[in-house]
Formats: structure tokens, C-alpha cells, sequence
């Protein structure tokens, strides 16, 4: 590989042929600020805030798709860049709604940071300031083009998720980021992922909040309010109190949620530990009764609302199995119900995720377990949690360690990496490996369906039966598997797809990390570890031996897997929505 010299502010270092300023100077160790910038993804150098000085160019120039040469000298803080920086933060706030102290993204905006550190005069510049009405149409998120600072950033995640439903409208001045024919966002073919969400340097792009109506739940004295949490939630939220990436805040969440007022605190993971056996009977089922094949899970709703759009032809391929949030509320308001006595509509499930398309979900037809009430009222997302967290007073940080209520409580190792492509494959498999076998195989890791590569792919020989397996994570890796499936080319047996690229650890409702973090490190990678992780700790590491599971069979459902009660409770089915052409 070619390697080209230069100097950054005077620190020489040597970069391949090809890399640009702004690849040269993170060498260096010197950040230069970007706001459009998203590594391999948006290099459209839009905003101007990366510009430096370098010999050989003509005035400043935009250091994140400049290249560099050789022997070029490349200078970052000059009072020249810093006065253009400033000058263009100024422009930019000329057109920007300024109510940073309602602001959900009130210190963790990209944009006030800059501004902050560059001691910009926010009225510097003023005059006509195009206003825009706020989208509140899709029940998981609102765009509010006032804060829009035209990075494209969200358009860029769009078109990574091969929806493309957003993009710039009209031209000059009047230029905003919005759907077709300016359409309200829910008359477009979304698949409420999120991630839009999640790379926004401001509050342009936020989940609907819903916190409000927990807190109002919490203070109604008819309500038994209960929450549960996702598998990936613990070890993401403690990002949000400064913790480092990848810390595994089980216990604190725990002991948070409690201080909250919550009546008990359950784990989804529970649920995920029921979403196993349940899948794994229909696979079986399949797979012996000419079932259609691949059976494909149905965890993410993300991906479900994807191919009820996209493939609404394909969605027998989907397993009948609710999510596990789905499970996790069916099982509360019909077995923990009757187990306390209570009715189920007195009930007030709350969960925690890590995707902003559970709250679609929330309001999903035949997701109603017990009759006359939905399984799931409510669905907060990770970022959700922690304002509410730092709205009670609560210093996270400081909490003691405590744990998940009984029954629903109680999980497996299997259901903790359900948060990482490929988890809910593994979880399967651990469970076909004993139950085809008739043994408690001690051999449960299954490496090949691990990594956060797009797609992965796998041939197991189990008690003489063959199974092929594939994983994909991203709407676009979704696509692949589906059209491979709709030409004959996939001849998986079991396939799993989430909705966001790594899966879980990094769906739309996770914290927010600034853009320069989200380009040199691999989120998905440190989340899902804290996961596997906590895997090889756990005593019980395989759905099927979660005792829970036993007790609710033998003596609530009393049937075996996939049982008519379980299947009433457990199971759900889809719609064929307008199909949408690529």
C-alpha cells in the first residue's frame, strides 16, 4: 500500500494514498469538528465546519473529502478556520429554532457543543426564517424541521436501510429534509427502525415521547404499573450517565426502575426464553409437516413492518411468534394476572427498548392476549428511561446492584444475547441441538452465526437432520434475503432478521453518542460483548431450562409447546400492507 507523508499542525504522519484531511489529522490525533460528516456513509462535505488550510488548495477546503498528497501541510486551528467555522455556525443558527432549554437534545447536541466552543453570536445574522409545522403523524417518532440543519444525515441512514422514504424537497432557502410530495411520514412505506433518530446532531429528529403517560400511570392508584427491559438495555443505558460503551448496568437498571415506583420489575429476557421454545416448535413443525420454509423470526418490528411493505406475498415465511416484548406483556396480564388475582385491564405494562418501532408495535391488531386490553401499553425507549431517570432525582451511578422480580424475572443466558444479530439464531440452536438430540449437549456456542457482519450464513448436522441457517441485520441485508428466498437461491431451513444493522445494541432508541464516536468505534461490536459476555457467566444458558418456563406450561397453559393456550396467548399473525416497489 502506497503511504503518503504529511504534516498535521506540524505533527507528521504517514496515511495510504486516497485518505483524506480528515483522515490524516484523526491519525494525528487531532478531531477536526464535522456535522455532515458520517464515515462511509455521508462523505458530501455540505455543512463547511470541517474546513482547514493545506498547501496546494486554494483556500480553505473541506477536510472530510479533501485528499491529501504528498508532503502536504494541513493546519486546523488557524484564526482563518476558526473565524469561518464560526461565521458558518452563525448561518446556520440564523435558520435555527433556538429553544435549547426545552430541548430533549439540550446537552448532547452536536450543534450547541460547536457552538459552545466556538463562542458564536447567535443572532449574528437575521432575517427571513422559514417555519415548519411539527410531524407528529408515525406513532414512533416526530421531525421537527425547525432544528433541521440539512446535514443529510438521516437521509443518508434512509437510503443504508434501503427505504430511502425521506429526502430533500424544493430548492435554496426553502430546502427541507421531508417525504415525498411532502407527505405526513406515516403515509410513506417507514419501517419505524429509528436510526434517523439516532445520527441527528439535533432534535430535528426525536422518538415520540411518551413518558407522560407513565408517570400518569404511576400516579393512579387503580393501576398495578410493571415494567420490563429488553435484553440489550442493560448495556446501553449506562451511556447515558457517562458509563463507558459496553458496561453492563444490569443491576443499577434494576434498582432505577424500582426507585421509579414501578410495582415489579421483570425481565424480557424471560419472555425471549418463551419466544425459544415457541419458535423452535413451529420450526420443528415445519420442517416435519412441509411447513413453509425458511421459517423466518419474527422478534424485530422493524424488519416484520419491512416485509408486510416490501414482501407481502412473503409473510408466510414469518413466525407466528410474538416478540418478546409482545410475550413479555401477554404473559403479565394472563399468567402473572391470574397468579395475583388481578384484572388484566388493572394492569400497566411499560417496556424498555431499544427500538423506536416497538412503539409501532404497542398498536399492532392481535396483540391482545387477555381480552379487552392490549399486551403492551406503553414502550420507552433506552433514552426515554434515562430522562425519566434524571427527572426523579435518582444519581444512577450510585445505586446499589439489585435484581429482577420472580417469576417473570428469572432468565437464561440464551435469552441475554437475544440484543445481537445472530442471538435469537444461537438461542434457537442451542435449543434444536438438545431437543433433536434427546441430551443436554454440552457444546452450546455456536461461533459461525456470531459478528456483526450483514449476513451470515451456516450449515448444522443435527441428529442426522440438516440445517441451514442465515442471519442479516439492516433493512438492505433484509432485501438480499428475501429476493435470494423469492427466487429459490436460499434454501435456509431457519432465518433470522433484525431491522437494525448489529441488531438490538444498536437500534434507533439507544443513546445517542456524538458522530465522531459512532466513526471510530464499533458500537455494535462493544454492546453486543457485554451481552455474550454476560452469557458465559450465567448458570443456565438454554431457554428450555428456564424453570419458569416449566411452571407456566404445567400449570397454566398445562400443554406442552405450542399448546392452544400458548398459541392464543404467544402467537399473532400480519397483514399484507400496500406493497411498495424498490
Amino acid at each position: 500500500m502506497e503511504m503518503l507523508n504529511v504534516t498535521v499542525n506540524g505533527i507528521a504522519v504517514s496515511v495510504p494514498k486516497g485518505a483524506t484531511i480528515l483522515e490524516a489529522a484523526r491519525a494525528a490525533g487531532v478531531e477536526i469538528p464535522t456535522l455532515c460528516y458520517m464515515k462511509e456513509k455521508n462523505e458530501i462535505g455540505a455543512c463547511r465546519i470541517c474546513v482547514v488550510e493545506a498547501t496546494g488548495a486554494r483556500g480553505l477546503v473541506t477536510a472530510c473529502v479533501y485528499p491529501v498528497t504528498e508532503g502536504m501541510a494541513i493546519e486546523t486551528n488557524t484564526p482563518k478556520v476558526r473565524a469561518a467555522r464560526k461565521t458558518t455556525l452563525e448561518l446556520i443558527l440564523s435558520t435555527h429554532d433556538m429553544n435549547c432549554l426545552s430541548c430533549s437534545r439540550s446537552t448532547n447536541c452536536e450543534l450547541q457543543k460547536l457552538c459552545l466552543e466556538y463562542g458564536v453570536d447567535s443572532h449574528a445574522f437575521e432575517g427571513f426564517k422559514p417555519t415548519y409545522e411539527l410531524d407528529y403523524s408515525a406513532p414512533h417518532l416526530v421531525r421537527d424541521n425547525n432544528k433541521c440543519i440539512l446535514c443529510r444525515r438521516c437521509v443518508a441512514v434512509c437510503d443504508e436501510q434501503f427505504v430511502s422514504v425521506i429526502g430533500a424537497n424544493n430548492r435554496g432557502i426553502d430546502t427541507c429534509i421531508g417525504q415525498p410530495f411532502n407527505l405526513p411520514l406515516n403515509s410513506t412505506p417507514c419501517i419505524s427502525c429509528g436510526q434517523c433518530t439516532a445520527v441527528c446532531p439535533t432534535a430535528a429528529l426525536v422518538e415520540r415521547d411518551d413518558t407522560d403517560k407513565v408517570w400518569a400511570a404511576l400516579a393512579d392508584p387503580t393501576k398495578h404499573v410493571v415494567v420490563q427491559t429488553a435484553p440489550s438495555i442493560r448495556a446501553t443505558l449506562g451511556e447515558c450517565f457517562d458509563m463507558p460503551i459496553g458496561t453492563n448496568v444490569e443491576g443499577k437498571m434494576v434498582a432505577a426502575l424500582r426507585r421509579l415506583g414501578f410495582e415489579k420489575v421483570f425481565d424480557t429476557n424471560t419472555a425471549a426464553d418463551f419466544t425459544i421454545v415457541e419458535e423452535a416448535t413451529e420450526l420443528l413443525d415445519r420442517v416435519k409437516n412441509g411447513g413453509t420454509l425458511p421459517m423466518i423470526t419474527s422478534c424485530s418490528p422493524g424488519w416484520v413492518k419491512f416485509c408486510e411493505l416490501y414482501y407481502p406475498e412473503m409473510t408466510a415465511h414469518l413466525s407466528s411468534c410474538k416478540s418478546p416484548q409482545q410475550m413479555g406483556g401477554a404473559l403479565i396480564k394472563t399468567y402473572w394476572a391470574d397468579k395475583m388475582g388481578y384484572d388484566p385491564k388493572d394492569i400497566f405494562v411499560v417496556s424498555i427498548m431499544p427500538c423506536t418501532a416497538k412503539k409501532f408495535e404497542v398498536g399492532r391488531e392481535d396483540m391482545s392476549a387477555a381480552e379487552g386490553t392490549v399486551d403492551v401499553d406503553v414502550a420507552l425507549t433506552t433514552r426515554e428511561l434515562a430522562r425519566m431517570i434524571g427527572r426523579a432525582g435518582i444519581k444512577f451511578t450510585a445505586l446499589p446492584d439489585e435484581e429482577f422480580d420472580c417469576p417473570l424475572g428469572v432468565d437464561t443466558g440464551a435469552a441475554v444475547i437475544f440484543g445481537a444479530t445472530g442471538g435469537v439464531m444461537e438461542a434457537a440452536l442451542r435449543t434444536a441441538n438438545d431437543v433433536l438430540t434427546g441430551k443436554d449437549n454440552s457444546e452450546i456456542e455456536f461461533h459461525e452465526v456470531r459478528g456483526t457482519e450483514g449476513i451470515k450464513e451456516a450449515t448444522y448436522n443435527i441428529a442426522g437432520l440438516e440445517i441451514k441457517v442465515a442471519v442479516a441485520s439492516g433493512a438492505a441485508n433484509a432485501k438480499i434475503i428475501m429476493d435470494k428466498i423469492a427466487k429459490g437461491e436460499g434454501d435456509w431451513t431457519f432465518v433470522e432478521i433484525m431491522g437494525c444493522p448489529g441488531g438490538c445494541v444498536n437500534g434507533g432508541g439507544q443513546p445517542i453518542q456524538p458522530q465522531y464516536v459512532r466513526d471510530t468505534v464499533d458500537l455494535k461490536s462493544v454492546r453486543a460483548k457485554a451481552l455474550y459476555d454476560q452469557d458465559t457467566k450465567m448458570e443456565m444458558r438454554k431457554s428450555h431450562l428456564n424453570p419458569v418456563i416449566k411452571e407456566v406450561y404445567d400449570n397454566y397453559f398445562k400443554g406442552g409447546y405450542g399448546c392452544h393456550a400458548a398459541h392464543h396467548a404467544l402467537h399473532t399473525s400480519y397483514v399484507a400492507r400496500k406493497k411498495f416497489n424498490f
